[in-house]
């Protein structure tokens, strides 16, 4: 990702994401990553039937990473694992809400300007269709 897209505060929407999962013939359901605490939506990723079998199995999030094209156990690497509390789906059962514990510092792959991992994914909000600003 580039510093941009993750820091910067120029609008520039995905609107061809779940279009690209389709094209590339990934079979994944969107999964909303949901602090089970707060409330706070942490971040929305997608799952395979693998990587849902695993969050069940393991009680930790596993997701299925689209753009990497393997299985991510959230938090293997970073120490930022997510304790999968509750799973929820919804009623045509086409997603999925994981309700989840924070096990380190953040939910988000992207840092904050000393280094620190985010809490979540949603940081900025919008301004208008061209600009973000911090929260």
């Amino acid at each position: 990702m580039s510093a941009e897209l993750e820091d910067g505060l120029n609008t520039t929407i995905d609107f061809g994401k779940i279009a690209s999962i389709g094209a590339a013939g990934h079979q994944v359901v969107p999964v909303v990553l949901q602090e089970a605490d707060t409330g706070e939506v942490l971040f929305i990723g997608y799952a395979n039937e693998d990587a849902f079998r695993q969050t069940l199995e393991v009680g930790e999030a596993v997701l299925y990473s689209t753009s990497r094209n393997t299985m991510w156990h959230k938090g293997a690497t970073s120490g930022d694992t997510l304790s999968v509390v509750e799973v929820r789906i919804n009623c045509e059962q086409n997603s999925l809400l994981y309700l989840v514990r924070r096990n380190g510092g953040g939910a988000c792959h992207a840092t904050d300007e000393h280094g620190n991992t985010r809490p979540g994914c949603y940081y900025r909000t919008i301004v208008d269709a061209e600009t973000l600003a911090w929260t």
